[in-house]
């Protein structure tokens, strides 16, 4: 296959220097936003219109490479496949997060919180679409046979907790 190359469009601005949420919090209450390059701005036009969007984004900090096999910290032991996973740790180290939109101002739109590194390449922006994005016969998967529904919880809102 032939390679692929992608340029960002902008950074992500977030307060997390060393240690980010596994998911992201809508209630974090500091700030959080993306800033385009001034070419995408014009881009930008009617995104404030919607209620959430997905942030595609260039995951640059990964020490560890990839395995098809992983076993997720707060699943106890399970082994699974990677691309049945949540791991930020993939061939393609891209990452995608679902985040309220609080403002856009000028080429900023400031959001929810993001669980992702300050001055992360933003790859992409897409409008959340009710409609078409929830989905509402979807399942947790073989996460829903899990015995810790407590801890998953906390997973799966993205409140920081001990594995």
């Amino acid at each position: 296959m032939d390679e692929l190359s992608f340029q960002p469009i902008g950074i992500i601005k977030t307060p997390y220097l060393d240690s980010a949420p596994y998911q992201p919090v809508d209630t974090d209450a500091q700030e959080f936003y993306l800033e385009l390059e001034p070419k995408y701005a014009a881009g930008l036009k009617g995104l404030d219109t919607f209620t959430y969007i997905y942030v595609l984004y260039y995951i640059d900090r990964l020490k560890n490479t990839s395995e098809m096999n992983v076993s997720p910290p707060w699943a106890g032991g399970k082994k699974i496949g990677l691309f049945a996973s949540r791991s930020p740790v993939r061939p393609n180290p891209i990452g995608l997060s679902v985040v309220r939109i609080k403002k856009i101002s000028g080429q900023r739109v400031y959001t929810s919180g993001l669980d992702v590194f300050d001055n992360t390449p933003l790859l992409d922006i897409k409008p959340y679409i009710n409609d078409l994005d929830s989905k509402c016969d979807a399942n947790n998967g073989w996460v829903q046979n899990m015995d810790e529904d407590e801890h998953l919880t906390l997973h799966i809102q993205g409140i920081p907790h001990d594995y």
